[in-house]
């Protein structure tokens, strides 16, 4: 598993030109936010991801309560085996386009609530 590139959970500031801000901190790609940091995320498309790169998520599964899914600019779903594994895990993923996961990923850390996210970075 990938060492995180930010220890915490920080609200996301801002999205596009394939980066995140959080806490005033520019980040390149995709990412992986959990309760126990940030990681990069090996994934450009969401037809691209697989359970490995899901590692820091599934290490982090008491943490969190909702793995929201941001898919690029459309909302889409990865592979059926990947949710299929998940959910036995007890993971259930919300899938939305990139923009309505970030917003609603900080809407729920606004509520204290506990979240994960899968974020595709977007042009």
């Amino acid at each position: 598993m990938a060492v995180p590139r930010f220890e915490g959970q920080p609200l996301i500031d801002a999205y596009g030109n394939n980066q995140f801000r959080l806490a005033a901190q520019e980040f390149d790609g995709s990412m992986l936010l959990t309760p126990k940091g940030v990681y990069p995320w090996a994934v450009t498309r969401i037809e691209d991801a697989d359970i490995d790169g899901l590692a820091a998520v599934i290490a982090a599964a008491d943490t969190f309560d909702f793995l929201i899914v941001g898919t690029g600019l459309t909302m889409a779903r990865w592979p059926k085996q990947i949710t299929a594994h998940l959910e036995a895990l007890r993971i259930i993923p919300d899938f939305m386009d990139t923009g309505a996961a970030a917003r609603t990923y900080n809407v729920l850390r606004a509520e204290d609530r506990r979240v994960a996210a899968a974020l595709i970075a977007v042009l």
